[in-house]
């Protein structure tokens, strides 16, 4: 895991930075949807390599209770492995005899919030609020001569929520973003604790998780991460 450093920009800001270690459970592709073939990244293919991702997170506090924040969020997997059955992906044809494929999936998230706190005491800050996504997002698979590549990059509106219990010096932590639609999913939670170091200066440790995909006429593709996530926290 690594830690980050930031330097201070004024009295009603807060930067946050976030790192961790993630596993794959499952990344079920099909493109195109219904006349592609089925299948999964994580389970028919192996990961290559530890999956580390980053995310920075700005934000700006005003009136005590209004929040605005952005989210800059980098995450890519690599895959490798032998094709197990004929796979037709976004126009290429692999089959088994083609021997060992590398897969790549990357999803990128750039994000706007505003939240307002509801409850906001000695112990308790409670806050709900409206995310703007805008997702980076390729799945690709390739042998030494065939490859087969889609991107995605769209606009996906979330709910933010957020939770806090503050003790003294160390507080617990759940917030997200999440939104479920009849063309798909996306969530985004961590849930975990923040220790107070010094004045202004936590860091954070604890779980994400991240779920979500589309099933649109184009491409069929459900992902679920889990992440042992380490972070630190500024407050200017």
């Amino acid at each position: 895991m690594l830690f980050f450093g930031v330097t201070a920009v004024s009295a009603q800001w807060s930067v946050g930075m976030e790192t961790g270690v993630g596993f794959s459970n499952f990344n079920e592709v099909q493109v195109p949807n219904e006349t592609g073939t089925f299948f999964d990244l994580a389970q028919d293919f192996s990961q290559d390599g530890i999956l580390l991702p980053f995310r920075l997170v700005p934000s700006y506090t005003f009136g005590d209770r209004n929040h605005i924040s952005g989210l800059f969020s980098i995450l890519s997997i690599d895959y490798e492995g032998n094709i197990p059955f004929e796979i037709d992906f976004a126009g290429a044809n692999f089959t088994e005899d083609q021997g060992l494929a590398l897969g790549f999936y990357q999803f990128n998230s750039y994000r706007i919030t505003y939240r307002r706190d509801f409850i906001s005491s000695e112990h308790w800050i409670l806050g709900l609020g409206a995310t703007a996504k805008f997702r980076d997002a390729t799945i690709r698979l390739s042998t030494e001569n065939t490859q087969g590549r889609k991107d995605d990059f769209g606009f996906v509106p979330l709910i933010n929520f957020y939770l806090e219990y503050m003790q003294e010096s160390w507080s617990f932590l759940l917030e997200g973003d999440g939104l479920v639609s009849g063309q798909g999913r996306a969530f985004d939670f961590f849930g975990g604790f923040v220790f107070k170091t010094v004045d202004n200066f936590g860091f954070k440790v604890g779980f994400r998780v991240l779920d979500g995909g589309a099933d649109v006429d184009d491409v069929y593709n459900f992902t679920r991460i889990h992440f042992a996530a380490l972070g630190l926290r500024f407050h200017f």
